[in-house]
């Protein structure tokens, strides 16, 4: 049916061309859009003609024949406004032309505004031009796709048809913007760093490699932020932030793609405690930007991101919630029968502060609500952050936890040189023995640290997983525009 409406189309196309028409005109002079429309006039009563002339545009969504009558929908980008064709108005040539529209049609628009008798908004149009015509039909349903593949493999039908899409991509550039200006009101300067490195680095995630030609070198594209900014901390820049494209070579899953974004900022003479304040107070004025209020629901539970958030250790989450007591200092067979007991298999290469983060991560961490900063992460698995000024087994970070879901990774920046060496070298030993999320020795972010930095708070932030709070959504490729899928099936013949 698909190919018998298309070369309908078609047809049609040719139709137009031969009487000297253009189906794909250059230009259109638009002076109204739906909202402005609906913000000038909206006051108007049922039954009311003005000799306001206007000129809209938009795709055509839906449409009445009532014989010498024609309503149609017209949506643009900020609404939808009603099309009210007459033969009286147009005459009977040009109101069978707008009659012969398609739905999923480009129009544009020219007439009066008028309310009918039953109060609806609309343009009495005097002038109907085809923008671009359409060659392949809306779904039946224009409210919506039924099939979730179909939604994000096309996301150009997705927008066109559903309402909660569009909702979510607005959503998204708002929250951006809000927090750009969250930073920027508090003197971080926003800066662009490189995507292609020599070395992965800043992140425990396999990277995906490139070859750059020019150069017979081969590179590969950024798994993080971190390492570039803080080079930009020891060169005398005391607050910077970047927005930008991570990419990771690992799985899908409904919160993994393998390309995503990140907020990153970092503050010169700050530590983690600050980074808490400043994550829960810009958090919270994002949501108050994007939605006008603080709460936020997915999937029925509903949580409020109103500082102060809770603050709680990672080895007391897992007493409270796990019923264990462990600590990253005690033996590993210990270490590993507490795992077990808990649900976990342990792997016999992971070292005591590697078992103890998989039983937060498998056991605790899903039943967080939150909001939580869950803080104080053993040393093994943190080879960025400063060592904890109260044990030596953990060091200064903290994950903030919303509904099971990491939402903010923060660290007391590691900036002792000798320190930071030693712990990259042995990243690189357990590289070499086969882990190849482990990371590696950047030289030249070494010599930066030998020129000083400054005591300093590190933030990531996943944008992407901020948006899916913020829309109520439980997947990532909802607030993703084009997320990361398998090839389409070729179509057998």
């Amino acid at each position: 049916m698909t190919d018998e409406e298309r070369d309908r189309r078609l047809a049609r196309v040719e139709e137009i061309r031969a009487h000297g028409g253009d189906p794909y005109p250059v230009r259109y002079d638009r002076d109204r859009d739906a909202a402005s429309l609906h913000a000038e006039f909206g006051a108007l009563d049922p039954g009311t003609e003005t000799d306001v002339e206007v000129s809209v545009a938009g795709r055509l969504v839906l449409r009445r024949d009532q014989g010498r009558l024609v309503f149609g929908t017209l949506r643009d980008g900020s609404g939808t406004i009603q099309l009210f064709a007459s033969e009286r108005e147009m005459g009977a040539g040009p109101l069978d032309a707008f009659r012969a529209l398609d739905l999923g049609d480009w129009v544009g628009a020219r007439g009066t505004v008028m309310t009918t008798r039953k109060g609806e908004l609309s343009v009495k149009v005097a002038e109907a031009t085809l923008l671009a015509k359409a060659l392949l039909p809306l779904p039946d349903k224009w409210h919506g796709l039924a099939d979730v593949d179909t939604r994000f493999r096309r996301r150009y039908v997705d927008l066109i048809v559903n309402e909660d899409a569009r909702r979510v991509a607005r959503l998204r550039s708002d929250a951006l913007d809000a927090l750009r200006r969250q930073l920027h009101d508090r003197g971080f300067v926003e800066v662009e760093t490189p995507v292609l490195h020599h070395q992965a680095g800043g992140a425990a995630a396999r990277p995906f490699v490139t070859h750059h030609n020019a150069l017979d070198l081969d590179l590969v594209l950024r798994i993080a932020l971190e390492l570039h900014l803080k080079r930009l901390i020891v060169g005398g820049m005391e607050r910077v932030f970047e927005i930008g494209r991570v990419f990771r070579n690992e799985g899908l899953s409904t919160r993994h793609n393998p390309e995503f974004t990140m907020l990153e900022a970092y503050q010169a003479f700050a530590d983690y405690t600050d980074m808490m304040t400043l994550t829960e107070e810009v958090v919270a004025e994002v949501a108050r930007a994007t939605l006008g209020r603080t709460t936020v629901e997915v999937d029925g539970t509903t949580v409020d991101l109103a500082p102060p958030w809770e603050r709680a250790s990672m080895l007391d989450l897992i007493r409270r919630h796990a019923g264990l007591d462990v600590h990253p200092a005690r033996p590993g067979a210990e270490l590993h029968r507490a795992a077990v007991a808990a649900g976990v298999e342990p792997d016999p290469s992971w070292g005591p502060g590697k078992v103890v983060t998989e039983i937060y991560e498998k056991v605790v961490e899903p039943q967080l609500v939150g909001p939580v900063f869950v803080t104080d992460y053993p040393l093994e698995v943190s080879p960025l952050a400063r060592v904890h000024r109260d044990d030596p087994a953990l060091v200064e970070r903290f994950e903030a936890v919303v509904l099971g879901r990491e939402l903010a990774n923060a660290f007391s920046e590691l900036n002792d040189p000798v320190d930071q060496r030693r712990r990259l070298e042995e990243q690189a030993r357990l590289r070499a023995a086969g882990d190849d999320e482990a990371h590696g020795v950047d030289d030249d972010f070494l010599r930066a640290l030998e020129y000083g930095m400054p005591p300093c708070g590190g933030l990531g932030i996943g944008v992407d997983r901020l948006v899916m709070l913020l829309a109520g959504v439980s997947s990532i490729r909802e607030v993703v525009l084009f997320p990361t899928l398998r090839p389409e099936a070729p179509v057998e013949d």
